[in-house]
C-alpha cells in the first residue's frame, strides 16, 4: 500500500467530483453530453482573459497547443496541461518505483486516481501564477493580476471536471482525448485552407491547399511543396502517410492460443494490438517536451533576453523573430521538431535530428513501460484476467503464474516495440513537417480510431443488450 497516498485520504474527500451515472446511460444521451463538453471547450477557446495587457508576449509553441489543446490569451491558455502534466509525473513516480501501489486494488486504484486529480489541481494553481509572474500577459496592475489567476484557475478546474465527466461515464471516451483532437483538427483545418494572404509569399493563401491551386494558376506547382515555414502539399503528404500507416497498424494483431475450461476446452484466440500502448506513451513525451519548451522560454524571457548567460544558455537560446521568440541552441532546441526536410542542409540540422529522434523514441519506450504497469495492461494482470475468465494457454495449467510468464513475452515486445514504432513515426512526420506535427496527427488518428471504437460498441450494446451482460460491463 502507498503511505504517500494513504496520508492524503482525508483530503481527496473535500475534491469536487462528478458522480457516476447509477444506470446505463444510453448512446443518444453520451453522444449529447460529449457535444455539450465539446462546445463549452470551443466556446472557453474564444472567450479572452479578462485584464491581460497582451494575448502573449511568449511564441505559441506548436507542441503546446497540441498537447495542452490551449490557446493563447483566452480561458484555455493553460488548456488541459494541468492534467496532462499531472499524469506525467505521477506515471514518473510508478515508472521510477518511488511510488509502489496496486491498481488492482480498487482501494488503491481510487487513491491514486484522487491523487493525480488533486495533483491537476494543484498543477493548475501553480501554471497560473508562474505565467503572471512571469511576465506572460504583459504589464498589469495587482488587481489584474488576481482576476486573471482566478480566470485560469476556474477554468482549469471546469476542464478536469468535464474531462471526469466524460469519462465517469456520461460521455464518449475520455476529455483529455476529445480536446486534443478537436486542437489539433482546428489546426490541421486551418493549416489547410487558410485564405489569409502570405506577403513574404507574394500573397498567397497561406493554407496549403489553397496554395497549391494558387501555384497551379501561375504555373509554378513545385513551389507548393516546399514553403518552409508555412503550410504546404509536402507536410499535406506527410500527414496523409502517417494516417495510413497508423489506420493500417491500428489493425495488426499478435494472437495468442487459449481455451475455455468451463466450456470442454473450446479453443479461441485472445488479440493484443500491436499499438499495445496506444498513444499515450507520446502524450506523455510530448507533454515533458510542452512543458520544457515553455520553462525555457519564460526563463529566457525573465533572466536571459541577451543570451548572455552560460548557464541558462544550457537550458535554451532563442532567436526574436516576427513570429515570437524561436529556439536556437541548448536544450530545448534538440527537443523541438524539425521542422521540415531543410534540417538536413547542414551538419548542426542533422545533428538536431538525430538528438530529437533518439530521445523521443527513448521516452516513448519509458513511458510505455511505465504505462503498462501503471494501467493494469502488464502480463501479470493480463493473467490473472485470463483465468479469472476461465481461459488458460493449451499445454499448461491454469496458474497465473505460469501464464504471466508465458505472456511476458508477448507483452514485454509488444510494449517496447509499440513505443518505438510511434516515437519513429512521429519524428519522421516531423522531418517533413506534416501539418498539424508528428505528434498532433499521430494521437488525432489514433483518437478518431478509439472513437469509431468506441461508437461500434455502444451502437451493439444498444441492439443487442444481453452483449452487456456477457461482456461483464
Amino acid at each position: 500500500m502507498a503511505k504517500a497516498l494513504e496520508l492524503i485520504e482525508p483530503t481527496l474527500r473535500f475534491l469536487p467530483e462528478v458522480k457516476r451515472p447509477k444506470r446505463r446511460v444510453s448512446f443518444r444521451t453520451k453522444l449529447f453530453w460529449t457535444g455539450m463538453v465539446l462546445t463549452i471547450y470551443f466556446i472557453m477557446c474564444q472567450v479572452p482573459l479578462f485584464g491581460i495587457a497582451e494575448r502573449g508576449r511568449l511564441a505559441e509553441f506548436l507542441f503546446m497547443n497540441i498537447i495542452f489543446a490551449a490557446r493563447n490569451g483566452t480561458l484555455m491558455q493553460l488548456g488541459i496541461g494541468p492534467i496532462v502534466t499531472a499524469g506525467l509525473i505521477m506515471q514518473l513516480l510508478v515508472g521510477s518505483r518511488l511510488l509502489e501501489i496496486d491498481l488492482s486494488d480498487p482501494h488503491e486504484r481510487a487513491l491514486f486516481t484522487g491523487a493525480q486529480k488533486l495533483l491537476s489541481i494543484i498543477v493548475t494553481a501553480v501554471e497560473a501564477f508562474v505565467f503572471i509572474i512571469a511576465g506572460f500577459f504583459g504589464p498589469m496592475t495587482p488587481s489584474n493580476q488576481v482576476a486573471v489567476f482566478l480566470q485560469l484557475f476556474a477554468a482549469g478546474i471546469v476542464i478536469i471536471l468535464l474531462d471526469e465527466m466524460v469519462q465517469a461515464g456520461w460521455g464518449l471516451g475520455s476529455g483529455v482525448s476529445l480536446f486534443i483532437a478537436a486542437g489539433v483538427s482546428q489546426h490541421v483545418f486551418w493549416g489547410l485552407f487558410s485564405p489569409l494572404a502570405v506577403p513574404e509569399r507574394g500573397g498567397e493563401p497561406l493554407g496549403a491547399i489553397l496554395a497549391f491551386g494558387h501555384s497551379i494558376l501561375r504555373g509554378d506547382v513545385l513551389s507548393s511543396f516546399n514553403r518552409y515555414p508555412f503550410p504546404d502539399m509536402t507536410g499535406f503528404l506527410a500527414m496523409l502517410a502517417v494516417l495510413f500507416i497508423v489506420l493500417y497498424f491500428e489493425t495488426v494483431r499478435v494472437e495468442v492460443p487459449v481455451s475455455f475450461t468451463r466450456y470442454g476446452g473450446i479453443r479461441a484466440n485472445v488479440p493484443l494490438k500491436f499499438l499495445y500502448v496506444s498513444n499515450i506513451p507520446v502524450i506523455l513525451a510530448g507533454a515533458l517536451y510542452a512543458n520544457l519548451q515553455v520553462i525555457s522560454q519564460i526563463v529566457w524571457s525573465k533572466w536571459n533576453p541577451t543570451n548572455t548567460n552560460p548557464i541558462l544558455n544550457l537550458l535554451g537560446t532563442f532567436n526574436m523573430t516576427d513570429r515570437g521568440p524561436v529556439p536556437m541552441g541548448g536544450l530545448v532546441y534538440y527537443l523541438s521538431p524539425p521542422r521540415g526536410l531543410i534540417a538536413l542542409q547542414s551538419p548542426e540540422g542533422a545533428i538536431h535530428v538525430l538528438i530529437y529522434t533518439v530521445m523521443l523514441c527513448l521516452l516513448c519506450v519509458f513511458f510505455a513501460i511505465a504505462w503498462v504497469e501503471s494501467s493494469g495492461m502488464s502480463a501479470k494482470d493480463q493473467a490473472e484476467q485470463l483465468v479469472r475468465a476461465g481461459l488458460q494457454v493449451p499445454g499448461f495449467r491454469q496458474s497465473p503464474k505460469i501464464l504471466e510468464k508465458l505472456l511476458q513475452r508477448y507483452v514485454s515486445s509488444l510494449t517496447i516495440i509499440s513505443g518505438l514504432f510511434i516515437g519513429l513515426l512521429a519524428a519522421f512526420a516531423d522531418l517533413l513537417g506534416a501539418i498539424g506535427s508528428g505528434i498532433g496527427i499521430l494521437l488525432t488518428v489514433e483518437i478518431l480510431y478509439q472513437y469509431y471504437e468506441i461508437i461500434a460498441r455502444e451502437q451493439a450494446m444498444e441492439m443487442y443488450p444481453m452483449l452487456e451482460k456477457i461482456l461483464g460491463r
